[in-house]
């Protein structure tokens, strides 16, 4: 087992204050690939693919449809999922199990099934509840996964370990797409072989690094006011929020037609194979930046400034996409887009993470920040679709993206705590 030292007092709540080791950020890396690789493939390649084969009218629409019922679930389970893992006590085979590992390995194995069902779904209905149950396993992992950076890295480490769990990002999606584009080429299969690799990434980090038991703490109630978080007594928290929202806003905006744009503006031949070129080239420059980026914020002790280049990098990437729907420029684009997007990542959980307002609501408290990124999700195609459809197309698309990303990177500017 990989121990990590932590704080005197008890461990599940204490302040880090000892260095993790390389061997647990590289489970944590691992774990963090196979959940987004579960989340970006089916969500770029996969759920585009499966809709488009159906031969439907209107496909964008209903990808939109079908991705945000999958977003506006996990509003509700982040921060749920965040509060029960704060408050679990588990006694079993005589000991005392941790907070999270628990609530990890029965997401992982949700999401799994959930992905089998997609597999095999006849029709939009059974689309939209497989991808709707698969958001419940994602959210839930994705809370606890993120918890275990102000559970066990001290602060002056947050920037590299940020950095090392924001790369999975890009590189579950390029992993994804090239074992649905290569290894298999429909979405059957390909929702089988991510299921696979989702349990075998997952299942190192929970069976080899510690977890520790709340004991015999007291802690808040679990009851449903315990979601509230008073934005105005906790400013910085609220900034960050909004920056996150806005950032992952942007994101969605510029990502989730870009298999649609580059069919019908771009008029690529095949779209397909782009996409996977697109997505490759955004991970060379997202894993360009992102451990360089969060390197960097550690050693200089400042986070804001990573923020705001982010943001101009990207805005430049999606407006030359606006002007410029050819594939030269698409493959350049890709790059800028995924350096400022690293940069982001490499910073963003380190931000969050020294904003919390309490040790004994870090789980929930990160749930109620990863709403940003859920609600964005759903916004997203509200967004996007009548944009592309009927006012401007994707020119005013991009635009749209650029603007909004820029200002989530400005937000970052209010957060006063945080250098």
């Amino acid at each position: 087992m990989v121990v990590t030292p932590k704080a005197q007092g008890n461990p599940a709540l204490a302040e880090p204050v000892v260095n993790v080791r390389r061997t647990w950020i590289g489970l944590l890396f691992a774990a963090n690939l196979g959940l987004w690789m579960a989340y970006y493939t089916p969500l770029q390649v996969l759920l585009p693919e499966q809709i488009e084969d159906l031969g439907i009218a209107h496909k964008e629409l209903w990808l939109g449809i079908v991705t945000g019922i999958g977003a506006i679930v996990a509003v509700v389970v982040n921060p749920l999922a965040g509060a029960l893992s704060d408050r679990t006590r588990l006694h079993f085979l005589g000991r005392a199990w941790g907070r999270r590992h628990i609530w990890t390995a029965g997401a992982a194995l949700l999401l799994s099934l959930c992905l089998l069902v997609l597999a095999v779904a006849p029709n939009l209905f059974w689309i939209t509840v497989g991808w709707a149950l698969a958001n419940i396993g994602i959210n839930v992992m994705l809370a606890t996964l993120t918890s275990a950076v102000p559970d066990r890295v001290p602060v002056a480490q947050r920037g590299l370990v940020s950095g090392w769990i924001g790369m999975p990002v890009a590189l579950g999606l390029v992993v994804g797409a090239i074992l649905v584009t290569t290894v298999v080429t429909t979405p059957s299969p390909g929702y089988l072989i991510i299921a696979i690799g989702l349990l075998l990434l997952v299942a190192p980090f929970v069976l080899r690094t510690p977890d520790d038991p709340l004991g015999d703490t007291v802690v808040p109630r679990f009851t449903w006011r315990a979601f509230r978080v008073d934005m105005r007594a906790n400013p910085d928290f609220a900034w960050a929020w909004v920056t996150r929202f806005l950032v992952m806003l942007g994101n969605a905006l510029g990502t989730l037609y870009l298999l649609y744009f580059l069919s019908d503006a771009v008029k690529l031949e095949d779209a397909e194979t782009g996409l996977l070129y697109m997505i490759l080239l955004y991970t060379v420059g997202m894993v360009s930046t992102a451990m360089l980026g969060g390197w960097l914020s550690d050693r200089a002790g400042k986070r804001k400034v990573f923020v705001v280049w982010s943001g101009v990098i990207i805005a430049v990437a999606a407006i030359l996409l606006a002007i410029w729907p050819t594939w030269p420029v698409a493959m350049v684009a890709a790059v800028l887009f995924g350096a400022g997007f690293g940069i982001y990542l490499a910073v963003d959980t380190a931000v969050v993470t020294q904003v919390l307002p309490a040790a004994a609501d870090r789980a929930k408290d990160i749930g109620v920040i990863n709403i940003a990124p859920s609600v964005s999700q759903a916004l997203g195609p509200v967004l996007a679709a009548p944009v592309v459809a009927f006012l401007g197309g994707y020119p005013t698309l991009f635009v749209l993206t650029a603007v909004t990303s820029l200002a989530g990177a400005l937000a970052v500017l209010k957060i006063r705590s945080v250098a």
